[in-house]
């Protein structure tokens, strides 16, 4: 049986690649699909993208990438896939999944929707926030793949990150002299 795994994939996410596992033991195949899209300004080409995949997945023998554009469900039609598979993150994918999955069905009732449950550790994850941490100079290395990694440092030109350091000025607090103590109104004259 052949799966379609349909994304952005922009950048592939450690999440992503959960997904991509899981599926591969579940069918004979897995295309991870990359979907075309003019309406979006991706950080990386379909090619990029594709290759990243490929990169990532080397040690899936069952598991493809290839770039599209139109219907999900018309490229999987063109694939013969039985099959899309969707992850799920949370309560508010599931709503926007659902009506997707109930969309394709009227357009093919040859191709089911399968859903897996994304691992605790990656349900906060998307491609988006992986992007909002590296524009910001933050480190994505516990998200990503470490050459995805590289690839979105080199693309924000930022330096590989050592750590997320944080830099907070401390302020010491405002003191009300009515009520401070009658020793620190002293302390405080003498300085």
């Amino acid at each position: 049986m052949i799966a379609v795994y349909p994304g952005s994939f922009d950048p592939i996410t450690l999440g992503h690649l959960d997904i991509i596992q899981r599926g591969s033991r579940l069918f004979d195949l897995v295309i991870v699909a990359v979907l075309r899209n003019p309406n979006k300004v991706p950080l990386f080409s379909v090619q990029e993208r594709l290759e990243q995949i490929r990169r990532t997945t080397k040690h899936l023998p069952n598991v493809e990438a290839d770039g599209f554009d139109g219907l999900t469900v018309n490229y999987a039609q063109q694939r013969q896939a039985q099959v899309l598979l969707r992850g799920l993150r949370a309560i508010s994918d599931f709503e926007v999944e659902l009506q997707m999955a109930h969309t394709n069905k009227t357009l093919s009732t040859q191709i089911e929707t399968v859903f897996l449950a994304t691992s605790n550790e990656y349900s906060f994850l998307s491609s988006s926030v992986v992007k909002e941490i590296a524009r910001f100079g933050g480190s994505v290395d516990h998200l990503v793949p470490p050459h995805i990694a590289l690839d979105i440092y080199k693309c924000y030109n930022h330096n590989y990150p050592t750590a997320n350091p944080t830099t907070t000025e401390i302020t010491p607090p405002h003191q009300n002299m009515a009520t401070a103590a009658p020793q620190e109104i002293l302390q405080e004259r003498e300085m």
